[in-house]
This record gives C-alpha cells, structure tokens and sequence, in this order.
C-alpha cells in the first residue's frame, strides 16, 4: 500500500500539498512515483511563474514515460527544488520529503480544502 501522510493535502492528478503559513511546497505522491517508476528527468516551473490551479507546470520523465505535473493550488513559484533536477531518483526515494518539486506563494483563490485529504485519497488510489 502507498504511503498517504495524513498532513498533506492531495489531488487527484497525484500531486501532494504540504501548508506552512501561505506557502505551499509541492510534491508527487508515492503512489504516482510506483507507477512512474524510475525518474530520470525533471523539468520544473521558473521561480516566478504564476499558475493556475490545475495548471500544467512541471514534467517528469521516468524509463517508462513521461508525465505532466499540475499545480494542485493557485500561486506564484517561490522555489525550485534544484537538488531534484540533479538527483531525479529523489522523488523515487522520498516523494514526500527531499523528492519535493516546488514551493507556492498561495494566492488568495487557493483553497486547499477543495483537495482530498488522506482518506479521500486513499480511497481513490484504492488503498483504503
């Protein structure tokens, strides 16, 4: 069974949301890295950048294929995750600590409360 964090919030493209004050650091969940399996390119967002909710922002490229990373929340990139870029196995290793993708300003339209929450993910990877 996938790990599901209880503190996160998640979409149901697969990409995880972690608040602190109103930053938001964005990752792929565990159960998106196993069917992904081995990472082997990132392609993240410029700093800067606003986006949507939704929105296609970030690609990532696994021996199997590559895959499109949408922003689960409005905002304004405020970070990279540089250390990914290079070492693309993080997100493989620790999807939810040093495989983090990028890091939001969140905009005012950005309710988090409109993404699942561990339950509501769980069940829709069919893990709970």
């Amino acid at each position: 069974m996938s790990n599901v964090p209880s503190e996160l919030r998640y979409a149901k493209s697969h990409e995880w949301l972690r608040v602190a004050g109103d930053t938001g650091t964005v990752g792929l969940t565990d159960h998106a890295q196993h069917e992904l399996t081995d990472v082997v390119f990132v392609e993240l967002p410029a700093v800067g950048r606003n986006l949507q909710a939704g929105e296609t922002c970030a690609v990532v490229e696994s021996v199997k294929t590559a895959s499109d990373v949408y922003s689960p929340v409005a905002g304004t990139v405020t970070a990279v995750n540089a250390v990914v870029v290079d070492n693309p196995a993080l997100i493989n290793t620790d999807p939810y600590g040093a495989g983090w993708l990028f890091q939001l300003k969140l905009g005012a339209a950005a309710p988090v409360d409109v993404l699942l929450d561990a339950a509501a993910y769980r069940k829709l990877i069919g893990a709970g």
